[in-house]
């Protein structure tokens, strides 16, 4: 199978395992830049091409970066015109960026969640604390990744301030709830097809509520709960998605999930579980690749 990996750098962990168990299992690899990719688009030969070249290939793997997804979902989204398999859909890649639309989607569907509000205008800012239980909250960006433009107001006058000063910048922002017991550590279930492939606990360092690798917090390997494992497996479902990193804390009232991601990274829970995520990747693809299966059928 001739398989096209969509990264913006072949030197990435996730990018280069992803390519080597490829290869191992006897597979065409080629990493391409999505960025510089162009595309033709026309009725009955629609085409991307990269520096001249036009790109054909049986699958792609697409990892999009957070910044990058309106061109890399096109980019995804022409190659489904031309009836190939992507990993993950362009359509399931987009719910997944958009945090009010996912969590909609998993709400809609009975998965646990942190209260959560959401509101445009600073005149009832009181009545959005209240929702989520008042202080202490955390105040999230839409658009933020791995902790960036997350914030934990420990008081109501706090709150007030934060929520007001990115409303007036008009950003769009998630306001959640503090689970206290989570003590700063969250999981990270990968999930590939209807399974938990691998998983793995982050634990923020000492003072610090985000627990995500980036920001200095540590990984060690954990053992999931039977309804820790529904709830990711029915997460990545309910967006559509054949690849994810569902992000889930453990509170008094079972796991609720965080976020889903559809470009998880494979350095941290490689080598946190010791397993070997990209190679069961590689064989999700080959059992489900077909020539044209490139339809979504999530609703909404």
């Amino acid at each position: 199978m001739k398989i096209g990996i969509l990264s913006r750098k072949s030197q990435l962990y996730s990018t280069k395992r992803l390519r080597e168990a490829a290869i191992e299992r006897g597979h065409e690899v080629d990493v391409v830049d999505y960025v510089r990719c162009y595309m033709n688009i026309t009725s009955h030969r629609p085409q991307v091409l990269l520096s001249g070249r036009s790109l054909s290939f049986d699958a792609i793997i697409p990892r999009i970066g957070a910044s990058r997804t309106f061109y890399g979902t096109a980019v995804v989204r022409q190659f489904e015109m031309m009836s190939v398999y992507s990993l993950n859909t362009s359509q399931a890649i987009s719910r997944s960026r958009d945090k009010l639309r996912a969590l909609q989607l998993l709400a809609r569907i009975g998965v646990g969640l942190p209260v959560t509000g959401f509101a445009s205008s600073t005149k009832d800012i009181d009545g959005l604390i209240a929702q989520v239980g008042g202080a202490p909250l955390i105040v999230k960006l839409l658009e933020g990744t791995q902790g960036v433009g997350v914030v934990l107001a420990e008081t109501d006058k706090a709150a007030e301030s934060v929520i007001a000063a990115f409303v007036q910048l008009n950003a769009n922002i998630l306001v959640q709830e503090f689970i206290k017991e989570a003590h700063g550590a969250d999981i990270r279930a990968f999930v590939i097809g209807d399974k938990v492939a691998a998983s793995m606990m982050r634990q923020g360092p000492e003072g610090e509520f985000r627990s995500n690798i980036h920001r200095g917090g540590s990984a060690s390997a954990i053992k999931l709960t039977p309804e820790e494992r529904t709830t990711a497996v029915r997460s990545a479902k309910a967006l559509g998605l054949g690849v994810a990193g569902v992000d889930m804390l453990r509170s008094n009232h079972g796991p609720l999930v965080m976020e889903v991601n559809s470009s998880p990274g494979l350095e941290g829970i490689e080598a946190a579980s010791g397993k070997d995520v990209a190679g069961e990747i590689i064989k999700h693809l080959e059992k489900n690749a077909k020539p044209g299966k490139t339809k979504d059928r999530i609703p909404g």
